[in-house]
């Protein structure tokens, strides 16, 4: 069984990351396809996806799930709240019968460093800086940005947006890191605040895996 990876964070709310080693047939056995999905491996990590939230909590009614207009699965009753992520052959769930939460799985690459101007604001080059000590950062070099840790940045971000739930948002004028990122071996907390119609004080965690980087908020 190929649970890459569980957590309770308390007594409501869990994570956790499938690794998709299944074919369809397995995971149709267990939970419906809610959605029309053409592409095979796309329905396979959607798949993955409602599974992992019924394997967190065996009680949850996946049968309800409903689509906001801004994409996010929700229940109407919010019985439970979640959030799913894929990426590759993986899927990440966080589900929490208290709290609003968000998660994002991502697979580091050089794409984060070609759209590092989209999401990294001016401010943030400084935390991000401190945490890569002794490596220097030059907002106008990206290539000296560790890719890893931009990668950690922009999943956060995801997570928060998925926190959020209700689009309209800018990554980079909206959540920014207020203060230095609180690094633990291969763990993170990034302080974000969030600027919308409030403002809203967050800690997001992250963690990197082998080939993986995870992000969760509640």
């Amino acid at each position: 069984m190929p649970l890459y990876y569980q957590h309770t964070i308390n007594s409501t709310t869990k994570f956790g990351i499938w690794q998709i080693e299944e074919d369809e047939n397995f995971f149709l056995a267990a939970v419906p396809l809610q959605q029309s999905i053409t592409h095979p491996h796309k329905r396979l990590q959607h798949l993955a996806g409602r599974y992992l939230l019924q394997y967190l909590f065996p009680d949850f009614p996946y049968e309800e799930i409903l689509i906001a207009d801004t994409r996010k699965p929700y229940l109407q009753n919010e019985q439970y709240h979640f959030s799913i992520s894929h990426c590759g052959n993986y899927a990440a769930a966080i589900v929490s019968s208290t709290h609003r939460v968000g998660i994002d799985i991502e697979i580091p690459s050089e794409k984060v460093e070609r759209i590092a101007h989209k999401f990294v604001h001016e401010d943030e080059w400084r935390n991000l800086s401190i945490a890569l000590k002794p490596q220097s950062i030059d907002s106008n070099n990206l290539l000296t940005v560790n890719r890893k840790l931009l990668t950690v940045l922009w999943s956060a971000k995801e997570s928060v947006f998925k926190w959020h739930s209700l689009g309209g948002i800018d990554f980079k004028e909206n959540m920014q890191l207020n203060n230095i990122i609180q690094k633990q071996n291969d763990s993170f907390i990034l302080p974000f605040v969030f600027k919308k119609e409030n403002i809203i004080h967050l800690n997001v965690h992250s963690k990197i895996f082998n080939e993986i980087i995870l992000s969760w908020v509640l």
